[in-house]
């Protein structure tokens, strides 16, 4: 079988981190098929690029391991293009696509790319499968809600990352017997219970520290400042925090820590490889993730497959992830709520073992489930269909 994939959602030189479940994904399903993905990227004239693109240029000719990727630019408009952008980037890649001679058509993210791939795939008269991932569903913009409906109406199986998005995917016109959910996993032999004491003295944290951990986006919407006003409000000699991950919110992150005089109890840190992540999560008394909304965040599986509880907002998928077995959900965007399971947690006992053995889920297990989809979706073999 032999799979085109096309989508945004992937790693580049500029942001190597880039949909990391879905390149978690392709490279174990690229043992077992051949693969390539296109990666469409707009491209707008020199002198209206958006201040959100400045300095954004990727680099074409980069690669990853044990992916084949080809990225292509199509030409956009700022705002102006935005209901065309589907039309335009499946112009831009449709001779690479046919050239390449697919079986099928694999995509992520609904929209533009979405739209993208589906034009393809009917040019090239092959099947094709969409996956969404959470904020293309959750965050549509009205002037691509009628193209979304259409491409989830039209797909040859829709995929989400969580029942929760199943739902919506089902209520935004994806047929029933035509879309299922495939949870992510995350690397166990990376992620699973480590030493916290010997994690602890490699990153200079103290071994009598409280110390709670977010991994991800630098983005208010994650509820960053609810993170902080909650560690503000404890008022625990003890308590460290530790923010990993880059983003736009960093300079406002800075004086929200200010402004609550918990400079010495906040730190951030920059974005870094998964093992260091993994070192992160051993070194922790708990991961927290107050986000506003989500999908299926690889943060929560990866730690609680490290054997650490976690604090989380109940949205999206994660409340199928997680209970008072395995940590503590509040509402979102409630930082005294937050403060309150954030104590809860510290202050209780914890089994790591028991925690990470019910939260084990592999990449080879997502992809081995995305390859039965291709698979019956190629043969027009009736799939098993989620009941969420």
């Amino acid at each position: 079988m032999r799979v085109a994939v096309i989508t945004r959602y992937f790693p580049t030189s500029h942001e190597p981190w880039a949909g990391h479940s879905s390149y978690q994904t392709l490279r174990v399903l690229a043992k077992h098929c051949e693969l390539k993905v296109f990666y469409p990227e707009s491209e707008y004239p020199p002198m209206l690029t958006p201040r959100s693109r400045a300095g954004r240029r990727i680099d074409f000719q980069h690669q990853v391991a044990d992916v084949d990727v080809e990225y292509i630019s199509y030409p956009a408009l700022p705002a102006i293009s935005r209901p065309f952008n589907g039309w335009s980037a499946a112009r831009s890649i449709l001779s690479k696509v046919r050239a390449y001679r697919p079986d099928i058509i694999l995509n992520y993210i609904v929209y533009p790319d979405g739209d993208a791939a589906l034009r393809v795939a009917r040019a090239l008269k092959v099947p094709f499968v969409v996956t969404a991932i959470g904020s293309d569903l959750n965050l549509i913009a009205p002037f691509c809600e009628g193209l979304t409906r259409r491409v989830l109406r039209e797909a040859d199986c829709t995929v989400t990352v969580s029942g929760d998005l199943l739902r919506t995917a089902r209520g935004l016109g994806a047929p029933i017997d035509r879309s299922r959910a495939v949870l992510n996993g995350c690397d166990t032999t990376i992620f699973h219970p480590g030493d916290r004491q010997q994690a602890r003295a490699e990153l200079g944290i103290a071994q009598d520290a409280e110390a709670i951990v977010y991994v991800g986006r630098l983005d208010m919407a994650k509820g960053l400042g609810e993170l902080v006003s909650a560690i503000a409000s404890l008022r625990r000699p003890r308590l460290k925090a530790w923010i990993v991950g880059d983003g736009p919110a960093r300079q406002e992150l800075l004086q929200t820590i200010s402004a609550h005089n918990v400079a010495d109890q906040v730190a951030l840190v920059p974005s870094c490889g998964t093992r260091q992540v993994a070192g992160w999560m051993a070194a922790s008394d708990l991961i927290t993730l107050p986000s506003y909304r989500e999908g299926c965040p690889n943060v929560v599986i990866e730690a609680l497959a490290s054997g650490r509880p976690v604090v989380a907002t109940d949205v999206g998928g994660i409340p199928e992830l997680m209970d008072d077995r395995s940590g503590r959900l509040v509402p979102a965007r409630n930082a005294e709520a937050l403060a309150k399971a954030l104590e809860e947690v510290l202050l209780a006992s914890w089994d790591a073992a028991a925690i990470s053995a019910h939260h084990s889920r592999s990449w080879a297990d997502v992809a081995s489930d995305m390859e039965e989809i291709l698979h019956s979706v190629r043969s027009g073999a009736p799939m098993q269909v989620s009941s969420s």
